[in-house]
C-alpha cells in the first residue's frame, strides 16, 4: 500500500510507502497537528485508517474518478477533503461531492485550489468568485488555497487576504522552515514567521468584514 504526494512532474513525485509514513503519523499526533493524507486509490483508504488520519483528500485530478467518490463515502465517516479540478466547473465540483454525500459521507469540505486559464505568469488562476458562489449553491465549507492555486510564495498572502475579504470558511497554507531546501513546492511555502504575519493580518480581514 501507499499513499503519494504527488506533483505532475515525474521526476518530482514523492512516494512514501506504508512503513516510511508511520513516523510522520506519529510525529503529527504527538503534536497536536492535524494530519491530512492524500487519496489516490481505493486501497489508500486503509491507510487512512490504520493511521488516524484526520483528514482524506481527493486528488483533484481525480475529481472524477466516481469510484473511489463512492467509496470515500461508504467507507470513512472522517472528513473528505474535494479540492477542484484545474478544468473542473462550479457544477462538476458539487456533483463530485454529491458522490459522497450520497455514499454516507456528510463530511465535506471544498476547497478551491486555482483553475487553468491562458495565464502562464502563476501555476493557476485562483478563482475568489467561487466561494461566494459556492455558498449560495451548498451548505458544504469552503477553503481557500492559495499556495497551489499559484506557486508563488510571496502571492500567498495577498490573495489569502482576499479569501478571507470574500468569506472563505478556511485557508490552506504551505509552511516550510527552510523553502529553499524543500523537496517540493518551496518557491510556494511561507516561512512559520511570514506564516504568523499572514494569521495576524487575516483575523483583521475577518473581523473588519464582520463590521461591514
Amino acid at each position: 500500500m501507499y499513499t503519494i504526494v504527488g506533483i505532475l512532474l515525474p521526476h518530482k513525485v514523492l512516494v512514501v510507502s506504508d512503513l516510511g509514513s508511520q513516523p510522520i503519523t506519529i510525529t503529527f499526533l504527538s503534536s497536536s497537528l492535524f494530519n491530512i493524507s492524500i487519496v489516490y486509490n481505493r486501497d489508500a483508504n486503509g491507510y487512512v485508517a490504520e493511521y488516524n488520519s484526520n483528514v482524506a483528500q481527493e486528488y483533484e485530478a481525480l475529481l472524477q474518478n466516481f469510484e473511489l467518490l463512492k467509496e470515500l463515502g461508504r467507507s470513512t465517516k472522517k472528513p473528505i477533503l474535494l479540492k477542484r479540478g484545474l478544468s473542473a466547473t462550479l457544477d462538476e465540483l458539487l456533483l463530485a461531492a454529491e458522490y459522497i454525500l450520497i455514499g454516507g459521507n456528510k463530511n465535506v469540505i471544498l476547497c478551491e485550489r486555482g483553475i487553468r486559464t491562458f495565464e502562464t505568469y502563476t501555476r493557476n488562476t485562483l478563482d475568489l468568485s467561487a466561494v461566494p458562489m459556492l455558498q449560495e449553491l451548498s451548505h458544504l465549507p469552503i477553503i481557500v488555497d492559495p499556495s497551489h492555486a499559484t506557486g508563488i510564495a510571496k502571492l500567498v498572502k495577498p490573495l489569502s487576504l482576499a479569501a478571507a475579504a470574500v468569506g472563505a470558511d478556511g485557508l490552506m497554507i504551505e509552511v516550510h522552515n527552510d523553502p529553499a531546501h524543500a523537496l517540493c513546492d518551496g518557491a510556494q511555502s511561507l516561512t512559520p514567521e511570514a506564516f504568523d504575519d499572514l494569521a495576524r493580518a487575516v483575523r483583521r480581514v475577518v473581523e473588519a468584514v464582520k463590521e461591514i
